[in-house]
């Protein structure tokens, strides 16, 4: 019975001892320069903050709620630095980096964190607009183009000092699902692309070694989006001109792409003849064109836009 007592005292010493030394490290901030540091957790990202909307700049924000993680529950947080720079890569070149380094957009200051109902740590959230991010690295929205990216660095800086930022995180914390918290965030300028439907169009003017169709024909065209580009597969790329003449459509396979506004023609038809085209000139109503193909058959269309769905300027 003594030996029992004696062992079991061992064991609850044990336990006390166990519990002691996992209440000291936790939260486990396994960063390469600190024994004890912070770092901040990604909670949220708002639906349009991945991005800025080149077409709508004014709009446009990076937004994040974060919480801040450390063994005084946040507590130990002086500010945040929102630091940014922006990136373009040149064909042939590289990345150009505006300014050289980033700079400072924002601030939050330890009294923005605030305490919430799903965690101990404590929270804020903020927002930097596109126009904020543009005019801190020194260009203007006529400098952008669709591609380009912002970057965003944060800084935590501690009460006792002492900086955490990319260059001091270790990859656990930067990586790993649990801490989410890379301290870097790229958001992209891209060009949404919403052409996709069915309209009706005019054509003129068509041309070919192959037969005439003189005056004017009309009909529908569709244009079904090709996944994960802002490119469209179209119906037929002769506009119905070919059924003038009585030759069809078939197996053909031309495109048409949307880099920001600025349309193009690709791919081939059924003989793997290649197509382009020239935009003559767009209104809200109609967008008109001249396609032409390897074979020099060529005609111009006016396509009508869908009620309530202007073509973009």
């Amino acid at each position: 019975m003594k030996m029992l007592k004696y062992s079991f005292g061992l064991f609850a010493t044990a336990l006390i001892l166990l519990s002691s030394c996992r209440d000291s490290v936790e939260p486990n901030v396994p960063y390469s320069t600190f024994d004890n540091g912070a770092y901040l957790r990604t909670i949220t990202t708002s639906t349009n903050s991945t991005s800025f909307n080149f077409f709508n700049l004014a709009a446009s924000k990076f937004a994040l709620t974060l919480e801040a993680v450390d063994k005084e529950d946040g507590a130990t947080v002086d500010n945040v630095e929102i630091r940014v720079r922006h990136s373009r890569l040149i064909a042939g070149v590289g990345f150009e980096y505006t300014p050289a380094t980033d700079v400072l957009v924002k601030t939050i200051q330890a009294s923005d964190f605030g305490p919430n109902a799903d965690s101990r740590f404590l929270r804020t959230s903020f927002e930097v607009s596109a126009a904020d991010a543009i005019a801190a690295v020194g260009l203007t929205p006529a400098d952008m183009e669709g591609g380009d990216v912002f970057e965003f660095r944060l800084v935590l800086n501690d009460k006792q000092g002492r900086s955490f930022s990319t260059n001091n995180v270790t990859t656990n914390v930067a990586g790993a699902p649990f801490y989410a918290s890379p301290f870097q965030y790229r958001v992209s300028v891209v060009c949404p692309s919403d052409l996709a439907g069915t309209y009706e169009f005019s054509q003129s003017d068509m041309q070919s070694v192959y037969g005439d169709c003189a005056g004017t024909i009309t009909g529908t065209t569709t244009w079904t989006a090709i996944a994960g580009t802002t490119s469209y597969k179209i119906t037929d790329g002769t506009f119905g001109f070919w059924d003038c003449y009585g030759d069809t459509w078939g197996a053909g396979d031309v495109r048409i792409g949307d880099a920001c506004g600025n349309l193009s023609m690709s791919g081939a038809d059924k003989y793997g003849v290649a197509y382009s085209m020239t935009v003559l000139s767009v209104t809200p109503t109609d967008l008109v064109f001249t396609w032409i193909n390897g074979d020099d058959e060529t005609g111009t269309v006016t396509v009508k836009s869908n009620a309530g769905k202007p073509w973009p300027m």
